[in-house]
């Protein structure tokens, strides 16, 4: 993709950079009007400053290429998990199952998008670390609410890397005249 960016990624960004302008003047004169310790507008200047920072990641990402985009959907994989994760109540027991998820399922996925390994990265998650999940996290004997805390760990691994890291995936589609 960074080898030649296509004129729509331009307006695209172009069009988000406008909009981003409006928002940050409007926000401007909102707290020019009603002063810098008005919560509300306080509160929808930092979002407009975030959003100015996202859009600055995003298009620097794009502008890496595949790998890039990759590597960004890896991080906000790693955050999502790491915020699904921090909502479910696991135990002591859980420890090797909760490493492996971060430090060898989450990165190996990515990997096999970054490879472009469709057969397996499709399949990764679901079948394989489904099963070792379990084995994992009984390792230790705790059997306390097992089934839940398992439950909770492979959908947070399912909705937090697996369905994310299809998103990069899709740069890698090869679309007919495109």
């Amino acid at each position: 993709m960074s080898e030649e960016m296509p004129a729509n990624f331009y307006l695209l960004f172009g069009g988000i950079a406008a909009l981003l302008s409006v928002a940050s003047i409007a926000g401007l004169s909102l707290r020019a009007r009603f002063g810098a310790d008005n919560p509300t507008v306080a509160n929808l200047n930092a979002r407009i400053a975030a959003w100015w920072a996202m859009i600055a990641i995003m298009g620097l990402a794009f502008l890496a290429g595949r790998e890039g985009v990759v590597i960004l959907f890896a991080l906000c994989s790693f955050a999502a998990l790491r915020e699904f994760l921090t909502l479910t109540r696991t135990r002591r027991a859980d420890h090797p199952a909760l490493v492996a998820i971060f430090f060898v399922i989450l990165p190996f996925q990515y990997w096999l998008v970054w490879i472009d390994w469709y057969g397996f990265y499709a399949i990764f998650i679901p079948v394989y670390a489904f099963l070792i999940l379990p084995i994992l996290a009984m390792m230790r004997g705790d059997s306390r609410r097992y089934l839940a805390r398992i439950a909770e760990m492979q959908w947070a691994l399912m909705i937090a890397v697996f369905c994310i890291s299809h998103v990069p995936a899709l740069l890698y589609l090869q679309i007919p005249g495109y």
